[in-house]
């Protein structure tokens, strides 16, 4: 297949009309129109960022919009709900809010002004393009109060016989960063008599006055819809509805049928290709009977930066703007107890997952406990259910991109708690000299350097699920390896695997396997430990899946949580053979 015949993806796109009259790739959701019409008329969902809901919003303003109805064959002839349309097609006039990009960060008149200038650019658009006069847009404009601006609106268009349909994207997006700042602030906004409660109380009594006849809105966390009580009782949130799970993101079958053209014509197995994709971007589920999806937005990066002619991978798995997004996310782990949050977080990077009463809802003004911030990470996406036990949930991270995150938020929390500063560049250059030489030596070094300065402070905990997450979290700080954490190898577990992934040709594949010696057993202890450790490498090396593993380096790391000592372990007749730190060839 060559380059001309794949389709054009539509990668960062989310306006629908664009990408159905260029011809761009796009998978069908047309069908759950008829479907959210039959469930009711108020509907909110969540899902994580980057996740396809702006251009749901997309499509469903362009099948509503009274003045597409010219546009109907061309727009949605092709698609599910062009074969099967709705009576309510084309039925609205519809008003569009998005609510990103407010700034937070000084103070509530700034935040106000930016919520009711969002507000007002909506409803200006709103009469302009459905031919509303002048004076009613000088009457919004003349308000300053986000509600004031939405009851002039909502009255003339009552007026003129008028029923609306309300669509609200990122309905939250300045509520988490508030959220994360300052609490009294988001309190203070969504609380009685807060200007933001004030604007969705306009929107309830527009739907009992029949003014509004439906609305949608999307967001990542329902904390700020449940902040406004009774003032918003309305919407029925469809986030862990089971008939509606898969109305973002890509199934398997969905994906495979992008990835697969991608690779014809490559040296590479196309199945292979599929689960690096799995490994890296799927395993989001919101309901326990249901299968999990990918994230089709880093789906849509990894297919549009796939080199075709190299065929090979993209140097950063990692879309940068996702790493952005999730990053401002991070700061919600600062809700509740600080410390409590991240011995969850710990628990899920060292024992794969976390137990949890699912919260549906949140309360602020209560106790925001372990059970909370768990339901707040499967929300945001950085955990995902796995199984369920009658009210209790079990949940892991669900992919690599978020494993990824993780670490680098696990970076900048060794530094704040312990006033350390990381030369990034001595790290840089330790990572390098392992993936372009072979030598480990500098990573000792960072690690017993990091280890040291810990040792002096009287709040460590020094264990080896402790101290493996410190060298983790320095091994993730370059993206050349494809890097596995305690992998299932034929029911044993080596602590690190560092593949070698494409694009990038590495010197060696290594395995990493780390013990800890208490310091009061002595040199007895750690000479126990040290053969304790060989052996295993040993017993990894005659395992057939890392037996095959081309150019591997198997590593034992000791250490007493100060002094590091690494020894490479060597295929020999019957024992492992410890060596010193310089490289040697397999």
């Amino acid at each position: 297949m060559t380059n001309t015949t794949l389709p054009k993806l539509p990668y960062g796109l989310s306006n629908f009309h664009k990408l159905i009259s260029e011809g761009h790739w796009y998978v069908d959701r047309t069908n759950y129109i008829a479907q959210l019409e039959a469930h009711g008329s108020y509907h909110v969902l969540m899902r994580p960022r980057r996740f396809g809901k702006s251009l749901f919003l997309s499509m469903l303003e362009h099948y509503y919009d009274q003045l597409r109805k010219p546009e109907f064959d061309a727009l949605f002839g092709q698609l599910h709900v062009g074969r099967n349309p709705t009576p309510l097609a084309n039925a609205y006039q519809v008003l569009v809010l998005d609510f990103s990009g407010i700034d937070t960060s000084r103070g509530q008149d700034i935040l106000l002004q930016g919520f009711a200038r969002k507000v007002e650019h909506g409803a200006l658009f709103f009469l302009q393009r459905y031919g509303y006069p002048d004076a009613l847009q000088q009457a919004i404009q003349q308000q300053t109060m986000p509600q004031g601006k939405l009851e002039v609106l909502l009255r003339h268009t009552a007026l003129n016989g008028q029923k609306l349909l309300l669509l609200i994207d990122e309905y939250d997006h300045f509520a988490n960063s508030l959220l994360a700042e300052d609490l009294d602030a988001f309190r203070s906004a969504v609380g009685k008599g807060g200007f933001v409660r004030s604007f969705y109380e306009t929107i309830k009594s527009a739907t009992q006055a029949g003014t509004m006849d439906r609305f949608f809105i999307t967001g990542v966390t329902a904390i700020m819809l449940d902040s406004l009580t009774s003032g918003f009782n309305i919407a029925e949130n469809l986030t862990f509805e089971e008939d509606f799970h898969d109305i973002l993101g890509f199934t398997r079958e969905e994906t495979s049928a992008l990835i697969r053209p991608l690779v014809e014509g490559c040296k590479l197995d196309a199945e292979a290709v599929m689960e690096d994709v799995t490994h890296w971007y799927n395993g989001y589920r919101f309901h326990r009977r249901c299968h999990t999806i990918y994230n089709s937005d880093m789906v849509l990066y990894f297919a549009k930066k796939f080199d075709r002619k190299a065929c090979a991978y993209p140097d950063r798995m990692l879309d940068e703007n996702i790493a952005s997004d999730y990053g401002k996310l991070m700061a919600l782990f600062a809700i509740g107890d600080r410390e409590d949050n991240y011995r969850v977080l710990e628990a899920l990077v060292t024992e794969g997952e976390v137990v949890a009463q699912q919260q549906r809802r949140f309360d602020l003004d209560k106790t925001f406990g372990r059970d909370d911030f768990i339901s707040l990470l499967a929300y945001v996406g950085f955990a995902s259910l796995v199984s369920a036990q009658s009210d209790r949930m079990r949940y892991a991270i669900p992919n690599h991109v978020i494993r990824e995150l993780y670490f680098q938020y696990f970076l900048v929390e060794l530094e704040r708690r312990n006033q350390l500063v990381l030369p990034m560049h001595e790290l840089a250059d330790a990572l390098y000299a392992l993936s372009g030489s072979n030598n480990i030596e500098p990573l000792r070094a960072q690690l017993e350097r990091v280890l040291r300065h810990l040792s002096n402070r009287d709040s460590i905990r020094m264990d080896e699920k402790h101290l493996k997450v410190i060298l983790i979290t320095l091994l993730f700080q370059t993206s050349v390896w494809f890097l596995q954490s305690e992998p299932e190898v034929n029911r044993r577990y080596p602590d690190v695997l560092l593949r070698e992934r494409s694009p990038f040709e590495l010197a060696g594949q290594h395995l990493i396997e780390l013990k800890y010696a208490k310091k009061q057993d002595g040199e007895a202890g750690w000479e126990a430990k040290r053969q304790e450790g060989l052996e295993q490498i040993a017993a990894y090396r005659a395992l057939p899946e890392i037996a095959a593993m081309a150019k591997l380096h198997c590593w034992l790391m000791l250490t007493d949580g100060e002094r590091v000592e690494v020894m490479e372990g060597v295929r020999a007749h019957a024992n492992a053979i410890a060596t010193s730190v310089a490289p040697t060839a397999d």
